[in-house]
Formats: structure tokens, sequence, C-alpha cells
């Protein structure tokens, strides 16, 4: 096994960016179609006042320490320009701005852990700029910078402070700084921003060397609106355990807050495990407090989707989608059970038959987990994530490097064949809420009435009840009508005789490729066995789903590799549906979730293949479906 993060620094401080003279990413063009009045109402009710709003809650700026080692100089206010639709400069020298229209809400969330200590290092007036690893991290000599790094990068994942770096004064500032900075750009009803930071666990368990390798146990920490002065991150603590703590400490003093887990995809199985973080038994008082502070989850982001993986969901077609399975800083490959949600639902379910309260009944949310303190969510238009690393389609591996026009004989640069060409252009965060504020935003993302895109602006309901009105999805009071019977996405039914009644709804982004599938998942737990289904509910082009293998016929669309055009006469604007569980059994508890699936699209490294002039790289999958996924709605049978 090979440690790279370090040696990849050293390259970046020393030789820069391949191809750093990249020109500036194609212009973004959009087009918004007319909508019906009927669509009007269902993507956001005047009648309940609630409206989709879009955000993304994972970002990084030069206060992370694995953001400045990379050049990233961009600022938290660089986050909230950036949200609110302008322009900002990538660390490789060229403007990149927002997809779409500006986002609605938005947080900046630097690694708690030496927030602030890198730049201060490199700041000839700060006396942290003396100490001996000052000198090491901004060396001319790489095996200098590779040990300065993982030095740091070992103290973050042991959660030893390393002294002559850990100035806690310094810490704090820039935290209290950071909370600042969000008050300043918060408007409420336009753009709604909140304190937040990461905390950056990564597992120890048989690891003994000084690398930051390891098991991704990460989580975002958000405000509600007041935030205390000191943070809490893994230089306090390492076991998420004692966060959990701290937080309903801070919960109890007024300052409300919750923790949003991550990347579970490369967790080694411990995000989602069967115990404690220290072995012991899940009781009943742990998955309580999990729950507590842990509401919602990350489904996708740039390193990975953590929906499923196809050795879990093997009758799953979908399931391979932007799948990435290297530990951090790694060629070690993830321990697949207990990192992917799906699985997670399941067995909270399980725990839930024991313990009597379930950990893991959580909503879901995507991200971007930019470095650069600004989200590449388009395919077309992708600027990748950690700073002049990966800035470049060469340094990325969707080009072959050096100039050459075909991939025959190419040895990969080993970041890019391992990592970052598998890295996607995802996802967004969105809730249902009454208003564009703090307080309408976060209590939509506490009560689960949340769901996740990989980077499209899709608007999706899902509702259920043990019994609607016939064709109640097909008229204009369809919302109104749907919360006054049953409950929504995030929510839980419990005492049906007959399977509920579940409503779907979706909408297209105008930007983004038609839909051709609408689908509800449904997991449970029995007799020991996490068990899984999936049923396409509604089809695009008037087709129906068949009776006996639940699924859509293919609708023929497809992508022109030669110019990723698509097809213009296949898929839906929305796609609508009434069902019911043909396999419900009352007495098993269970969760739905709804996943909508676009036509097929080119992929990023397609498109970077296409405007270089070269075949895309062999190795990477050439298109993708888009796709959104809800926060499930569970059915208790107890």
């Amino acid at each position: 096994m090979r440690t790279l993060i370090g040696s990849v620094a050293a390259i970046a401080l020393l030789a820069g960016c391949k191809g750093g003279d990249q020109t500036s990413p194609a212009d973004k063009k959009s087009e918004t179609p007319a909508q019906s009045e009927t669509s009007a109402k269902l993507a956001g009710s005047a009648v309940t006042g609630q409206n989709a709003y879009f955000g993304d809650l994972h970002i990084h700026t030069k206060n992370s320490f694995d953001a400045y080692i990379f050049n990233v100089r961009n600022t938290p206010d660089d986050v909230y320009r950036f949200a609110r639709g302008e322009t900002i400069r990538h660390p490789a020298g060229y403007d990149i701005s927002i997809w779409g229209e500006p986002l609605d809400f938005v947080a900046a969330t630097d690694h708690g852990a030496y927030m602030g200590v890198l730049p201060a290092m490199h700041d000839p007036d700060s006396p942290l700029s003396k100490v001996e690893l000052a000198k090491g991290m901004f060396s001319s000599d790489p095996d200098d910078v590779t040990a300065a790094f993982g030095t740091m990068g070992g103290s973050v994942r042991s959660g030893e402070p390393y002294p002559e770096i850990y100035d806690r004064d310094l810490i704090d500032s820039t935290w209290q700084n950071a909370i600042a900075v969000a008050n300043k750009h918060y408007v409420p009803g336009k753009l709604t921003t909140f304190a937040a930071y990461e905390y950056t666990a990564v597992s120890t368990q048989q690891r003994d060397d000084n690398s930051f390798i390891g098991g991704n146990l990460h989580r975002n920490v958000v405000f509600r609106d007041n935030a205390p002065d000191r943070l809490f991150a893994t230089l306090d603590s390492v076991n998420p355990e004692d966060l959990w703590d701290w937080m309903d400490k801070q919960r109890a003093s007024g300052n409300e807050v919750m923790a949003i887990p991550h990347n579970s995809n490369v967790s080694d199985g411990e995000m989602f495990d069967l115990k404690t973080y220290d072995g012991a038994a899940i009781t009943k008082e742990y998955a309580e407090q999990r729950i507590r502070n842990e509401p919602i989850v990350e489904m996708t982001q740039v390193k990975g989707t953590s929906e499923t993986h196809p050795a879990l969901s093997p009758n799953d077609e979908w399931a391979n989608f932007e799948i990435y399975e290297y530990l951090l800083s790694s060629d070690v490959k993830s321990k697949i059970n207990g990192s992917y949600i799906r699985e997670s639902l399941a067995r909270g379910l399980g725990i839930e038959q024991d313990t009597g309260v379930n950990p893991y009944k959580f909503g879901l949310i995507g991200a971007s987990d930019t470095h650069v303190a600004g989200g590449a969510f388009d395919e077309k238009d992708y600027w990748s994530k950690v700073g002049i690393l990966d800035a470049t389609p060469e340094s990325r591996g969707s080009i072959p490097p050096d100039g050459a026009k075909s991939w025959d004989g190419i040895e990969m640069w080993q970041p890019a064949d391992l990592w970052f060409s598998a890295w996607g252009a995802s996802g967004l965060a969105v809730v249902w809420a009454n208003e564009n504020t703090r307080e309408g935003i976060y209590d939509a993302m506490a009560r689960k009435e949340t769901y996740a895109t990989s980077g499209p602006r899709h608007k999706v309901r899902f509702f259920a009840a043990k019994d609607y009105a016939d064709g109640l999805v097909n008229r204009a009071d369809f919302v109104e009508k749907a919360y006054e019977g049953g409950v929504p996405m995030g929510g839980t039914l419990s005492g049906t005789d007959g399977s509920p009644e579940f409503l779907v709804w979706a909408m297209r982004d105008a930007r983004s490729a038609p839909l051709q599938r609408a689908q509800i998942i449904k997991v449970w737990h029995e007799g020991g066995q996490n068990k899984e289904k999936v049923y396409d509910v509604a089809c695009s082009d008037g087709l129906t789903p068949d009776p006996v293998t639940h699924r859509c016929p293919d609708n023929g669309a497809s992508v022109d590799l030669s110019d990723c055009s698509v097809s213009k006469d296949k898929g839906a604007p929305e796609l609508k549906a009434s069902w019911s569980d043909p396999n419900f059994d009352a007495d098993q508890s269970a969760a739905y979730y709804v996943r909508v699936l676009e036509n097929p699209t080119c992929r990023w490294s397609t498109w970077d293949a296409l405007k270089a002039g070269v075949e895309p790289n062999p190795k990477l999958q050439k298109t993708l479906q888009e796709r959104s996924w809800t926060s499930p709605i569970w059915y208790d049978a107890q």
C-alpha cells in the first residue's frame, strides 16, 4: 500500500498543475420552458407556502489545511459570493461561476482541526511561520513537504495536537470570523447562510503510520442561528459520540445544531456500523442520541455517491452510479458493508427491532465538498474539487497527458487514475420549506423534508397516507390535500391494514435532460437479513411498468458521443404516480424512498475529451443518468 497524499502535495507546490494554463470553462447557457399552472403549484404551493430551496452545506476555503496546501486562496466571503451567482477565481487562474440560478442557502464548512493555521504558517508576519514544521511545509524539497503535511494529517487523524502549531486562539478567532462572515451575508428571503464547520474524524483502526489514511467518519456541523465562540474538533476527540455530547450541551445552552455525516462510501464500513465507535453493542440511548444529532446525511458529493453498491444491490440496474471506493489519500479500497445508505436504512430497522429506536432513520441531502469555494455541479463545465491539483482535464485523467491524441500506451498519473477521474459533478441539497430563512431551511432539515440531487435542480414531491382520494396526484390542489391526509418525505406512517398509498411527482430541470423514470425503493429487515426491492412507478413517453418485473420499458433515449447531443423526442418534463406496495406486510416495518432518473447524458470526462478533440478515457463511463433521491417515508409496524 502506498501513501500518496504527501507526494501529491509536493508535486502541486513545486511543479504546479499539469496544463495549468487551461482556458476558462465554457460559457453557461440556459433556457426555462413554460410550465403549466398545475406544475407551478406542485413546484411551490401557494396554499401551503412551501417551496423547493437548493443549497450546498459542504464547502472549503483557504482556512482548511487540505485546501491551502493546494494553492487555494479563496475565503469564506468567496463562498457566499459564488452562491449569489458572482464569478470567483479558481486557484489555477480561470474564472468560475455557478451553473444555473444562485443558490438559496449555503455554508462554508472548513475543517475545525487547525482552522486557519496553515495560512498563518505561510505568513511571514505570523509567529507560526517561524516554527520548524512551517519550514518543511513550504520547502522546495518534496520530501520535506511530504513529511510536514503528513505530520499535520496524522495529528488530525489521531486527535493528538501537534504542540508547535496548535494555536487555539488563532483557531478560535478564525472560527469566530467564519461566524461573522456567514452573518454578514445572510439576506432572509434571498440567501440563507449558516455558521458551520467540518468535524474531520478518521478511523484509526489497523493503522500505525503517520498519515491521514483511514475510514471517513467526517461530519459537517451546522448551527441554526447562534453558534459558540469555540468549536469542537477532532483535536478535542476523534470519537463522534463525544461530538454528540458536546452538541447536546450546545442545544441545552440555546445553540441549536445538527451534524451531517458524509462520504460514508469510504468509511471502511464504520459510518453505519452495528456497534459503537469503541466496539460496544448499540443501545437505545446510543440510538436516541445519534438520530437526535444526525437527522440527515449526505447521499452524494464529488467523492462519490453513497446510495448503494452493485455488490449490495445486484438486482438494481442503476446501482453503479459514480462509485468511488478508495479510503482517504490511499489506494486501499473501503469495506462495502456499513458504508452505504440503502443498507443502513435496513440495518436501522433491524436495530430498532432490538432496541426500540432506529439510529439510522435519517433524511437525505447532497453537497459538493468543493475545496475552491464553489461547486462544479455541471457535467459540461467541471473543475473538480481540490485546487491546482485537479484543475485541468489532463490532471484529472479525462484527456491523455503531454498533448497525446490517443490513449494507446498511456500510463496514467496515479492520483488521476485512482481518484480524480472517479470523482463526480455532484451534488445539491434541497429542502421543502415555508420560507428561505435560517428557521425555515434548518427546520425543514430537522424534520427531514429534504432530498438530494446529483447536480440538476429537479423538483420532487413524495407523500404517503393510509388512503388518498382517487386521482389526487393530478389535481391542482394535490400538495394541500397530500399534506392534509398524509405525511411528506421524512415522515412516518403506522397502523395501516393494507399498503399505504404513495404519491410521487417530479419535474425536470430545464437545463438538464428530460426525466426517464421515477422509482420507489423499499428496504426492510427480516429474519436477520437486509432486504430491498426497486419498483418503477412512473415511466416517460406513455410507457407503463411491467407488472412482473416492475420496470419501465426502455424509452429509446440515446447520446451521440460525437457531440454529446441527446434525444430531443424522448423523456418527460414531469412524472406523476400513485402507488401501493404489491408485497406489503402490515407486520413488517419498512422504509420507502424515491429515486428519479433522467435520460442518459455525457459524463464530465466525456465532455472534457470532446472539447480537447480526443477519445474519452476508455477506463471511464462515457455517459450517466443524473438523478435525485428523496428522504424516506417509514412505515412503522410496531
